[in-house]
């Protein structure tokens, strides 16, 4: 069963730092995908496109992570990207200085190179 039943429960739970975070990488999203609709998925906001997960976030005590990294491919990107590589596809942006035009310029590219949904 999971923990949060919406992306409000969710952000009610955390300190008001990290709640601010979260709530500029909502609009970091919705400013590339203006129709993504917010969802949890696998207890963490999540945002998602025509029914795929685009961005999946997470607050944690000292970071925020990002699931999951966009492909490689744009190397300006890719470079930006070194110093916050995690495991398994996960970016860890730490607080307090998340740089959120980082957070949007991966979201840009999760969302141009997204797989198209099949009808």
């Amino acid at each position: 069963m999971p923990k949060f039943a919406s992306v409000d429960d969710y952000l009610a739970s955390l300190p008001a730092e990290q709640r601010e975070v979260i709530e500029e990488v909502e609009r970091r999203v919705l400013v590339v995908a203006p129709d993504a609709e917010r969802v949890i998925r696998y207890d963490m906001p999540t945002w998602q496109v025509e029914g795929a997960s685009l961005v999946h976030v997470a607050a944690w005590k000292k970071h925020l992570s990002l699931y999951l990294v966009p492909p490689a491919g744009d190397l300006d990107l890719d470079a930006d990207l070194v110093p916050y590589a995690g495991a398994r596809g996960t970016l860890k942006l730490p607080y307090p200085d998340v740089d959120h035009d980082l957070v949007e310029r991966v979201v840009r590219r999760l969302f141009e190179t997204r797989a198209t949904p099949r009808p």
